[in-house]
């Protein structure tokens, strides 16, 4: 039975990663992928009476990310409807193209830490289109937008999935995370951006700067409006790790109070408006569902592997055959670019206890460059994160060009970025 537990694992994950090619939700098959691991392992008689305890307990665990995802998610999605990124497009005007990857770049690593890298992704993508007209030259900077979001969100207990699956499972805390891996990170994103700007040269054509006509006249958009939104909306996320820090309770918590918060203050403006769309119980419709049932078909798929003992067997084999934590994590950061690294992080999270003192204890090196790893590393490929899966579709870029032109760019980011945090490891900390 674990044989036919594997086999149907890993089929559904060939699906998963083949979805370009089906055209068919990955979500479906990880749902699918779940339901038929545990109905193996319920026939395969593993739990015996037991059974329900041990699928409310992996429920538990994957419940702490997912409601985590969904609470941030519906966040931002307040956020950029009562336009509160319309900042951003201001502090990126400037007529040198140099420059404007620079600001572009930083901005990007920063509001990913905050933000998923789809989402700031997405956004800056957006102001990238109102200020750069030549197609050939937005390609470069949608690129480097990829990398930097990916790169701002290693670094963050909140920048990512994998690395909140990490914090809620208390793999990292958001202060361990924070000093040891922001500079690995900026590293990561300041290479390729310094090799970037040698094909950037002269200066940008006027740009864009009309704003679409209001549509729908119950819309708040004042400043005051936009800016409390904002603070409230990111000032909450970026509070949600020391809310955690003080009272103990799990991240999830602290994302539902400040979506309530924030829940509150936006109805009192439409308190005269019921039928606005901009209101929160409507807004909900927009939070993409599929993505958070794809989560909890891989996390609770993966969940059956642990308990019948196949992570286990491969995180002793990899330590007695490989050992060095920095190949482990640096072959999981490569394969990324390739495969979904949720499914990987959640497998390598099972593989691995975690240890009172050494490599594997809270904060160590193997879980630390697992976060650096599985977040930069989908860089390396266009198809290797949401982010660069949402600038290929929005601004038309060809994985052969991708690869051509950027993979190579994108690597030597990441090696520098190990490279980096080898140092701080050994000399500093």
């Amino acid at each position: 039975m674990v044989t036919s537990i594997v086999i149907v694992f890993l089929i559904g994950y060939f699906l998963i990663a083949t979805e370009s090619i089906t055209r068919i939700n990955k979500a479906a098959f990880a749902l699918m992928m779940c339901a038929a691991c545990w109905v193996l392992y319920a026939l395969g008689g593993f739990a015996g009476e037991q059974l329900g305890e041990v699928i409310q307990r992996n429920l538990g665990e994957a419940g702490t990310t997912l409601f985590f995802l969904m609470g941030a998610m519906t966040i931002v999605e307040i956020v950029d409807q009562h336009g509160g990124f319309n900042f951003v497009r201001e502090v990126m005007m400037t007529k040198s193209k140099r420059a404007l990857l620079w600001r572009m770049s930083l901005m990007t690593f920063f509001l990913s830490a905050v933000l998923d890298n789809l989402t700031t992704t997405i956004v800056m993508i957006m102001i990238l289109r109102k200020l750069v007209k030549e197609h050939q030259d937005r390609i470069i900077y949608a690129s480097m937008i990829v990398i930097a979001a990916n790169s701002g969100g290693a670094f963050s207990p909140i920048g990512d999935v994998t690395t909140i699956m990490l914090w809620n499972s208390k793999m990292i805390t958001a202060l361990g995370v924070m000093e040891e891996i922001f500079i690995p990170s900026l590293v990561s994103m300041v290479v390729p951006a310094l090799v970037l700007q040698t094909s950037l040269k002269g200066e940008l054509s006027a740009p864009d700067i009309s704003t679409p006509a209001v549509q729908d006249p119950n819309i708040i958009t004042s400043k005051k409006h936009r800016r409390t939104v904002f603070i409230l909306g990111v000032g909450g996320l970026c509070s949600v790790p020391v809310f955690h820090s003080l009272t103990g309770l799990p991240p999830f918590v602290g994302i539902l109070l400040v979506l309530s918060i924030l829940w509150i203050v936006t109805d009192s403006f439409y308190r005269h408006a019921e039928k606005t769309k901009k209101r929160v119980v409507n807004l909900l419709s927009r939070i993409d569902m599929s993505t958070i049932l794809f989560f909890l078909g891989i996390l609770m798929a993966v969940s059956v592997l642990a308990e019948i003992g196949v992570l286990h067997s491969v995180g002793s084999w990899l330590d007695q055959n490989v050992g060095n934590h920095y190949l482990v994590t640096g072959s999981i950061g490569v394969l990324s670019s390739i495969v979904d690294n949720v499914p990987l992080v959640a497998g390598a999270m099972k593989m691995y206890p975690i240890m009172p003192v050494g490599d594997m204890a809270q904060d160590g090196i193997f879980w630390q460059l697992l976060a650096y790893c599985a977040g930069v590393g989908g860089s390396m490929l266009i198809i290797g994160s949401a982010a660069g899966v949402v600038a290929m579709g929005l601004e038309k870029i060809t994985f052969g060009w991708y690869m051509k032109k950027i993979t190579w760019i994108a690597f030597t980011g990441y090696i520098a970025g190990i490279g980096c945090y080898w140092i701080i490891r050994t000399f500093i900390f």
